[in-house]
């Protein structure tokens, strides 16, 4: 990968950290998907050397940054989904849109289940149930996010 794709790469994942902690009203947040993890699931699928299990894991500290309670929470979580994803990059790249959706939302939800048990483990529960609802937002809206990132992503190169 060159330095320009690099380049795009990083500025895709501040651009969805931005995204991602922006203020927005209580019932927007609600419904608003990760865009960080969407984006860093992306480049994991789409480019797996380039950005793979460090870039989920720099993203995932600075999510934390912003916020969690625990440090190395988001870090910790969004590195094991990213392993999957590079390991699998392959098999999900051929899938078409709907399949790839259905997929991320398995991913999504195993990422929040991640989140839910280290939130319970260090006495931060959120037992709300609406704390889900981002992960089907974020399987339905995966195929626009890929496709906007694929403008990007220039393979040709």
């Amino acid at each position: 990968m060159n330095r320009e794709a690099r380049g795009a790469m990083l500025l895709t994942a501040l651009l969805a950290l931005i995204l991602t902690v922006l203020p927005l009203p209580t019932t927007l947040a609600l419904v608003r998907p990760m865009f960080l993890v969407l984006t860093v699931l992306y480049w994991s699928i789409a480019s797996p050397r380039a950005g793979g299990i460090a870039l989920g894991f720099f993203s995932g500290l600075m999510l934390d940054v912003f916020q969690s309670p625990v440090l190395g929470e988001h870090a910790l979580a969004l590195t094991t989904i990213t392993f999957v994803a590079v390991r699998e990059h392959q098999k999900i790249r051929s899938k078409p849109a709907f399949q790839q959706s259905l997929i991320v939302f398995a991913v999504l939800l195993a990422y929040e289940a991640l989140l839910f048990f280290i939130d319970g483990w260090t006495h931060h529960p959120i037992t709300n149930p609406l704390r889900w609802v981002h992960t089907v937002t974020g399987a339905i809206l995966w195929a626009p996010v890929a496709a906007l990132l694929n403008l990007t992503n220039d393979r040709r190169r």
